[in-house]
This record gives structure tokens, C-alpha cells and sequence, in this order.
């Protein structure tokens, strides 16, 4: 959601900003815009793409070594070139860049137009930039000055990059709820909303905390400071990323990349963390606050979007290896319903990107209520990763498309070690059911690897019931949540209206929807429901419902009441929902391919959802 990049060095600015933007534009973006600083200042705006706004500039000679750029997902106003960023003041000497909201520019915007300001957009960032004018020329400050006066009287979220005419040699960053990093390179810096528009000429950064701003000067000078004035001096970490990390490496789309990587990430996320042969499970930030942990009354866990899923997968594997009640909240309703959170309650918040608004606002409710607060999230150093007491990283490396798979199947491997830690610790599993669910572990990546090689026919089904308008999802126990992903990835990137449910549920209203148009896919895999799940496709089948099955290798009794099956290997019960969601990835990947649809770049969607 949104993107910065800025740049001050001694190359040229523009090619470094335009490639770090097109690097940012998994994020999701309607608008796109630069500003650079040399002999003059040139700004260009354009709605659209990255591409887009580069025929734009090809008519012109552009030159200068300081520069901000940025992708706009529309808020406030229509996404156009009017809106698009940077935005200016009314003396046309700021450019400004800005990620978030401003709660009350509405309040700020009639202040400031009784002073004689005049808008040309209906932004909320062009409001803030004509503040950090208006305190500039009261106050006859420098920029960095005249920003931080500004802020202080700004309610809401924001990550910006300022930069003024008056001062040429200098980039102001600052933050509040909304991510911006620090890029250090050889006498070169950066600010951008991730590392992946810096990780090419730089792996040293600096994550910034809410209420601290930046000033980027030549040579690679820099300077950092919070809102009273008071000079910081945070640690420089080193990224552990590459660029090939952040490339399609020869798939067709990052999507696809990422669904094929899962073998490989899914072993990262559980490697060092268990030991098969000796039957130990251990999960470093889980010990932080293992006493507090297991003394817990219940275990609350807030996301949003695919982690959602993931935290009900949780959900099912804690209640019934560890026996702890776990209840799963969305992180944007649990804020805004007085919950009640005691010092006995533990929070779990899960997020790929560490940086979602609802549930960092969620858990900051918590951290005031006393929870304890475990964080499981894939970047490092990420918003919500500071923010918890303790917590674990999924090591998925960088996931590019915004229909999130990879980090999914992390997410649940890393919840099934919570649930072994947890459950060794009260003695709630038999050794011989611990073992065996270890040593099912170890041979996943293996097993992964099996399903993917079933692309082709899932392809097949695909370019079957690719013309569909709506699809119905069932799953039982562990593999309900999966239903739900499968849905959503099918509406995040092929469009088309599709449904998850729990099985049991569809006589509750769903098999209202069946006839012969309606594909139905079902997640069979479950051996303690297995008649059941033949019923629910014996219901399907005699309203000429076109049922499509993920089922275990070798299960010839559902084959055969199926339009359609795709097979995957079994493996015990709890571990079901890692295999049985790759299939209905790829699924969802080859609709959306044969409907022409921007599979990496989903109309409307933003990878990482930064604003309430």
C-alpha cells in the first residue's frame, strides 16, 4: 500500500528512483510520481504505472543527484495526476511524499485556506505540506524545523519524505505508524517504505520508530532526532536479503515463484527448531515467555486477510495438541469492541509483513492492558516484530505477490511448532503421537514437493471452470480455514465471487447456490470425517453441483463420486492443512492466468495494508 523511495547521493536520481518504484509496486498502487532536484526542481506525475510515468519523463532532459518518488493507492481523492504524489506547496519550493492518513486535515485544510492557502488536489497529504510551509514562513526555519512543528500538530498516520528548494542538499524523512527505512550506503543514502528498492546498493539500514525524523545530507551524512528535538543515534542492522530474492527468477509470475518456493521456505521455517530423531521442539522467542505462556488462561490471536486463516489453523492445532483455549480475533474489530484483556492472557499477533495498521493498533491495546505479546511475523525488524515482548520470524524471505501464499504455509508450520512446544511442556501429547507428527514434519518439504508436481492437471481443472461466476469452498476441522484461503485467493486474483465454509454448514444455505454452473471444491482429506465429507458430495452431486476434490493419494471412493480430483500425499491430520492449500494456490493462480487477470498485482488490493 503505497510506496517511497528517495535518494541523495552522487549518481544520478532518477533511474535509482524510478527502479526502486518499480521494485515497490507489489505493494499496489494506482498513481505514480517523482521529483527531482538539480539545477531546478522537476516533478512529474502520472496515473497509472511505474511505465507509465517513464514515457512521461523520456520527453524530458532530467538531471539532479537528490529525489523522492512514490506509488499512490488512493485514499483520499480519485486516483489521478492531480492526486498522484509528490504533492507541493503553494509556493511550489516543497515536495512531499507521504504513506498513511491524516485524520484531521479536514480541520487543518479550513485553517490553513483562512490564511490565504489554496489547494489544487483533494489530498490530505497536500494539507501537510502547505502546514510545513505556512510554519516555515512564520517561523523562518529551516525545512527540518518547519516539519517537525508541522507533525506536531497532525493526528494520524504517516511515513513522508520532504524535500525543499531553499535547501538543496537535503532529503527530511519521518514516520508514525506507517513504515520508512534508512538505507546507508557508500557516501549515498536512502529512505524508502522497504529494503527492497535499497538491497541493491545497500544491506546496512536503519529501521525508524514512530515520532523520529531524518535528515539525509550530502556525503552520507545523516542525523536523526524525535520530535523533541533530541538527537538519536539507533543501530544500524545488516539485511540478511538478496536482490535474486526479490526477482522472478524465470517464473512467469512472482505468484507462481513463491507457490514453488514452498518446499524450500517451509523447511527454513522449521529448520533448527526440532529434532525428529531426539523428539525435541524448541522455538527460541517462545521461551522468552514460556512461564508466562503456559500459565495463560487463553491465547488471543489477532490478524487480518490470509494470517487470519493461518491464526484458525492455530486455533485448531493449540486447542487440540497443546489443550489451551485459543480464541482468533480480526485484528480491525478486536480494537474497536472494548475487549476484555487481562495480565493472564497472551496475544498472539500474525502478520507476513509485520507492518498491518489493524493489528499493530490492536496490539498496542493489548501492551496498555498488560498482555503479554508474541509477534509471528516474516520481516525482520518489521513494526510488529518491535512491538511484541517476544516473538518468532517465519523466514519465508520476501513475498512479492500480494495474494500471499508462501508466507501462509510458514505461518502454519511455525503455529504447528508453537503448538509441539507447548504441548511437550504440558505434557498433553504421547510420546509415540509427537514423534510421529515430528517425523512428519521432517518429510514435508519432500511432500510439498509432490504436490507441486500435480501443476499440470490442477492446470487442467483450472482452464475447466475458469469461466465460472462463483465457487463454493468446504472444508472439515483443520482444513475449514483452508477453505476460507482458497476462496480468498480465488477472489483476490481471478475476480470471480467464491465462498468457503465449514462442510456441515452447507444445508445451512449454500446448497441453495448448487446447480450445474456451480463448481464446488472440496478439501477431503480428513480421515476422522471422511463419510462425512462423502455425504456432502453425494448432496452436491444430486443438484448437479460440479464437485472438484483434494484428496489423499490413492482414495478411489471419492475419486469416483468427483468430477474432478487432485491428489496429495497423505500425512497426519494436524499437519493436512500445509499440503491440501498448495493445490487450491496453483488453482487459483491458473484462473486467474486464463482470464487475463494481473495475477501479482490484483485491481484494488495493496500487499501490505498501512492505513485503517
Amino acid at each position: 500500500m503505497c510506496g517511497i523511495v528517495a535518494y541523495n547521493g552522487l549518481k544520478q536520481a532518477s533511474p535509482i528512483i524510478i527502479e526502486g518504484l518499480k521494485r515497490l509496486e507489489y505493494r499496489g498502487y494506482d498513481s505514480a510520481g517523482i521529483a527531482v532536484m538539480g539545477e531546478k526542481m522537476q516533478s512529474f506525475k502520472q496515473k497509472g504505472k511505474v511505465i507509465d510515468l517513464e514515457m512521461v519523463m523520456s520527453e524530458h532532459a532530467i538531471s539532479g543527484t537528490i529525489g523522492l518518488g512514490h506509488t499512490r493507492w488512493a485514499t483520499h481523492g480519485a486516483p489521478n495526476d492531480i492526486n498522484a504524489h509528490p504533492q507541493r506547496s503553494g509556493n511550489h519550493d516543497i515536495s512531499l511524499v507521504h504513506n498513511g492518513i491524516i485524520e484531521n486535515y479536514d480541520v487543518l485544510k479550513k485553517l490553513l485556506a483562512e490564511l490565504g492557502h489554496q489547494f489544487e488536489s483533494d489530498t490530505d497529504t497536500e494539507v501537510l505540506v502547505h502546514l510545513i510551509e505556512e510554519y516555515q514562513g512564520r517561523e523562518n526555519c529551516t525545512i527540518e524545523e518547519a516539519v517537525n512543528l508541522a507533525l506536531q500538530k497532525v493526528i494520524g498516520a504517516y511515513a513522508i519524505v520532504v524535500f525543499d528548494k531553499k535547501f538543496p542538499d537535503r532529503l527530511v524523512g519521518a514516520r508514525k505508524s506507517s513504515p520508512l527505512l534508512l538505507g546507508i550506503g557508500e557516501d549515498e543514502l536512502f529512505l524508502a517504505s522497504d529494503a527492497a528498492p535499497v538491497i541493491k546498493y545497500t544491506n546496512r539500514v536503519i529501521y525508524l520508530e514512530d515520532g523520529e525524523i531524518v535528515v539525509l545530507k550530502k556525503n552520507g551524512e545523516y542525523q536523526i532526532s524525535n520530535l523533541k528535538n533530541e538527537v538519536l543515534n539507533p543501530k544500524v542492522q545488516e539485511l540478511d536479503l538478496s536482490l535474486e530474492a526479490i526477482e522472478k527468477e524465470g517464473f512467469e509470475h512472482f505468484m507462481l515463484k513463491e507457490i514453488f518456493q514452498q518446499k524450500e521456505t517451509v523447511y527454513e521455517t522449521l529448520r533448527g527448531r526440532f529434532s525428529a530423531f531426539d523428539g525435541w521442539v524448541s522455538v527460541g522467542g517462545l521461551k522468552k515467555e514460556f512461564k508466562k505462556i503456559l500459565k495463560a488462561k487463553r491465547l488471543i490471536m489477532i490478524s487480518s486477510g490470509t494470517s487470519w486463516h493461518a491464526a484458525l489453523v492455530g486455533e485448531y492445532l493449540i486447542e487440540e495438541l497443546a489443550r489451551i483455549p485459543v480464541e482468533v480475533e480480526y485484528s480491525s474489530e478486536f480494537r474497536y469492541r472494548n475487549p476484555i484483556i487481562s495480565k493472564r492472557d497472551v496475544v498472539v499477533a500474525i502478520s507476513q509483513s509485520g507492518e498491518t495498521a489493524d493489528t499493530l493498533a490492536a496490539l498496542e491495546l493489548a501492551n496498555s492492558r498488560h498482555a503479554t505479546t508474541y509477534g509471528i511475523v516474516n520481516v525482520v525488524g518489521s513494526s510488529i516484530a518491535r512491538a511484541t515482548k517476544t516473538g518468532s520470524y517465519t523466514h519465508a524471505g520476501p513475498e512479492i505477490g500480494v495474494a500471499s501464499t508462501k508466507a501462509f504455509t510458514s505461518q502454519v508450520a511455525m503455529l504447528t511448532l508453537v503448538a509441539l512446544s507447548l504441548a511437550q511442556e504440558r505434557g498433553t501429547l504421547s510420546r509415540s503421537f509427537t514423534m510421529q507428527i515430528l517425523t512428519e514434519l521432517e518429510n514435508i518439504p519432500k511432500k510439498i514437493e509432490r504436490v507441486l508436481a500435480n501443476a499440470d492437471k490442477i492446470k487442467y481443472v483450472a482452464s475447466e471452470i475458469k469461466d465460472s461466476t462463483n465457487a463454493l469452498y468446504l472444508g472439515r476441522g483443520y482444513n475449514f480455514p483452508i477453505a476460507l484461503e482458497g476462496a480468498l485467493k480465488l477472489k483476490e486474483i481471478s475476480y470471480i465471487h467464491a465462498e468457503g465454509y465449514p462442510a456441515a454448514e452447507m444445508k445451512h444455505g449454500p446448497i441453495a447456490l448448487i446447480d450445474e454452473n456451480m463448481p464446488v471444491i472440496i478439501i477431503a482429506t480428513n480421515h476422522s470425517a471422511h463419510g462425512k465429507i462423502i455425504s456432502n458430495i453425494q448432496e452436491i452431486k444430486a443438484r448437479k453441483g460440479v464437485v472438484i476434490s483434494i484428496v489423499n493419494e490413492g482414495d478411489e471412493v471419492i475419486k469416483a463420486l468427483s468430477d474432478y480430483t487432485i491428489e496429495i500425499p497423505e500425512i497426519v491430520e494436524p499437519l493436512s492443512p500445509i499440503l491440501s492449500v498448495i493445490p487450491l494456490q496453483l488453482l487459483a493462480y491458473y484462473i486467474a492466468v486464463m482470464r487475463g487477470c494481473n495475477v501479482d498485482q490484483p485491481r484494488n488490493l495493496a500487499k501490505s495494508v498501512t492505513v485503517e
